[in-house]
């Protein structure tokens, strides 16, 4: 497959549901939680569930951008023996039942630098990877892997947040594509939500300045107002909700049925929203 291939499919996923007039759900598991064998169960099956977009999350000692959830999720992983390799696999195992959805890896620069940054993006490319979200590598930095990325096919997601002023916006546009994924709340991932009003006239603000597709995450736990963000959104992502159904499940086997379940009832709100 050329990178072309992978660069191409968020774009189709995005331009797809715009003609059916919906947001799409993404869906956010650490890869390797609770365990390789459960998280790649949870990944093969999320499509089928209603996700349209999947963000791997490569598990990392120190995600400082985010909450308790999902540091407890990055623990179980790394204990549970994950790196980037099997993360990898997970995709390409993915890539052998399912050749349309995208899927974004999401993370902290040091395991991708640990790694080597060739290295990682030549694999990443081969395995059907779209996209990348780095959370710590900000625009003054893209020659070390956001310009790469996208030589490589690769999309490079970037951030918003609500203290993203008018001088700052222009340079997180710069060279981002596939998706702007604005943070809704200051603070880290599971954070209480603002208002849906609130978010509505921030992203419509944002949307003066760009015509790439803008997705909504930080705080959406329910099915009830993951649909209040789908009715302006081109995107809503769910994480510590999906992580949640993990960390509180009896055994691996019940988790990987909760995040599913919770999936399902997410694409149905997400699904139903603008109707």
């Amino acid at each position: 497959m050329t990178a072309n291939t992978h660069a191409s499919r968020l774009e189709r996923r995005f331009a797809a549901l715009k003609e059916e007039s919906r947001a799409a759900l993404v869906t956010f598991i650490t890869a390797g939680d609770p365990d390789y064998a459960n998280s790649l169960d949870i990944l093969l099956g999320l499509p089928e569930a209603g996700a349209d977009v999947i963000e791997l999350g490569m598990p990392f000692t120190d995600p400082m951008a985010d909450g308790p959830a999902i540091q407890l999720a990055n623990q179980r992983s790394l204990a549970a023996g994950q790196d980037m390799l099997k993360t990898l696999q997970m995709v390409r195992i993915l890539r052998e039942q399912d050749q349309d959805t995208p899927v974004i890896l999401m993370g902290y620069y040091n395991p991708i630098y640990r790694y080597g940054v060739k290295r990682f993006l030549e694999e990443a490319a081969e395995e059907g990877v779209d996209g990348l979200i780095v959370v710590d590598l900000p625009p003054e930095h893209d020659d070390e892997l956001c310009i790469p990325a996208r030589e490589a096919g690769i999309h490079f997601i970037r951030l918003a947040t609500p203290t993203t002023d008018a001088k700052r916006l222009p340079g997180v546009l710069t060279n981002t594509s596939g998706f702007l994924y604005y943070v809704s709340s200051t603070g880290v991932t599971g954070s209480a939500a603002p208002t849906p009003e609130k978010v509505q006239t921030e992203v419509e603000a944002i949307r003066a300045h760009t015509d790439i597709p803008i997705g909504v995450g930080f705080g959406i736990r329910t099915p009830e107002q993951a649909a209040r963000i789908a009715h302006f959104a081109d995107g809503v992502v769910v994480g510590s909700a999906l992580i949640d159904c993990i960390a509180k499940a009896d055994t691996p086997e019940a988790g990987t049925r909760a995040v599913l379940a919770l999936t399902r009832d997410l694409s149905a709100a997400v699904r139903s929203a603008r109707q």
